[in-house]
């Protein structure tokens, strides 16, 4: 079964093929072909790669997301590139939908209804639900009458009890739907059993505290491989210090921000999602690699916003302790979580009380999908490879068989 994943963010667009068989593995594999298109102002950056090791990256200008997910779509089956003979060859198409909204947390198939149900919550996360609806009108258009499946970030968070996903306002906000749903689920979840692999342990018998750290960051506290807490909430503003979001703030700033500088509703989305952050208190960047360089080079708000990310990291990763009552093993996870060592030590540091303790060579190399903890130590510490797409793809594939069987009988 040919599955095509489409992940479409609010400044990307990527996607993958995957090559699956008659039996699900249990580890990523397949992976024939993969695209992405990274907008940064007008221009924006496009690199191809299939399995036959063929890469190619270049410059571009997209115009619009239709553009972007034609010009990938063609390089799958045609040119140096190509991994397929034409579009036939595709049999279901995947899209990571970030809100799912109080109806929709299981893949679902795309039905006029469930791209209603999409849109009515699109207002929670615009930047991304949208998006993810383009995709699939450009996918219907190309590909004709190919199966599509929804499958929700919150899904993961479906688990959470009512204290947890309950804000304590009055009590018609729940009956309203506003309440928490938690993101990155997709991730979180394939994080979890992933860990549990690693660990030779069964996941059901596991206490994890995840740590998706990418541009979007968040944490989810995973008790016997459900979800029991996370840090983002209604949207995916939330919780910790991000690239650009500022993460959890008093609520009370917004009603003065309103109130005396009569700031809008749009204003207000404005600065808590594009100005806020890494890139609003260093006045720099929302890219980490260049905090922590200005950082050691004395730049005081980069420093600064670096250590009001790992405080709040560490806070974060606490609370998620206390959830669960005990920890098994942290998970570090995302572009940040893969890719910063600095992070990483920053956050372990004061979890020493609690056993938790890093190899420092092994954590300096950043492997993927590897124990970094010092070999002592009770509780572990792990880098994964985040695998959306592989998830996505996962359950695209499950979704399909379970329909092909029914159909039969």
């Amino acid at each position: 079964m040919n599955v095509l994943v489409l992940n479409s963010g609010s400044s990307s667009q990527k996607s993958c093929l995957y090559e699956i068989g008659d039996t699900l593995p249990d580890d990523p594999a397949g992976c024939i072909w993969e695209g992405k298109i990274e907008w940064a102002g007008n221009t924006a950056e496009c690199s191809i790669r299939n399995s036959r090791g063929v890469y190619r990256k270049d410059q571009t200008s997209v115009a619009s997301r239709g553009e972007a997910i034609e010009r990938l779509l063609h390089t799958l089956w045609s040119g140096e590139t190509q991994a397929i003979s034409g579009p036939s060859a595709i049999n279901v198409v995947g899209h990571r939908v970030v809100h799912g909204g109080a109806q929709h947390f299981e893949p679902s198939i795309v039905t006029a209804e469930v791209k209603s149900a999409i849109e009515s919550v699109s207002v929670f996360a615009p930047l991304h639900n949208r998006a993810e609806l383009e995709g699939m009108e450009i996918v219907a258009k190309k590909l004709g009458a190919v199966p599509q499946i929804a499958v929700f970030d919150t899904g993961f968070h479906r688990t959470m009890p009512l204290s947890a996903a309950t804000y304590p306002g009055p009590y018609h906000w729940l009956e309203q739907g506003i309440r928490r749903y938690g993101f990155h689920g997709i991730n979180h979840q394939y994080c979890a059993q992933r860990a549990a692999r690693l660990l030779g342990k069964n996941l059901n018998s596991l206490k994890l505290v995840t740590c998706h750290l990418g541009n979007g960051c968040s944490l989810a506290a995973v008790l016997e491989g459900r979800s029991v807490d996370t840090t983002m909430g209604f949207t995916p503003l939330e919780g910790l210090m991000m690239g650009t979001r500022s993460g959890s703030v008093d609520p009370g700033i917004l009603t003065y921000l309103v109130r005396q500088r009569q700031l809008s509703g749009q204003q207000l989305d404005e600065v808590l999602n594009e100005k806020a952050g890494l890139l609003g208190i260093s006045g720099i960047s929302s890219d980490m690699r260049k905090i922590l360089a200005a950082s050691k080079n004395g730049h005081e708000r980069a420093k600064l916003a670096l250590d009001i990310y790992v405080h709040r990291l560490r806070s974060g990763i606490g609370a998620m302790i206390a959830v669960l009552g005990g920890l098994d093993a942290l998970v570090f996870t995302a572009g940040v979580g893969e890719n910063s060592p600095e992070v990483r030590a920053a956050v372990c540091d004061n979890f020493a009380f609690l056993d938790l303790r890093l190899d420092q060579g092994k954590n300096a190399q950043s492997p993927l999908d590897e124990d970094i903890s010092a070999p002592d130590t009770t509780v572990h510490i792990l880098v994964i490879h985040a695998q959306e797409d592989w998830m996505i793809a996962r359950e695209c594939w499950s979704l399909v068989q379970t329909a092909t069987t029914s159909m039969g009988h």
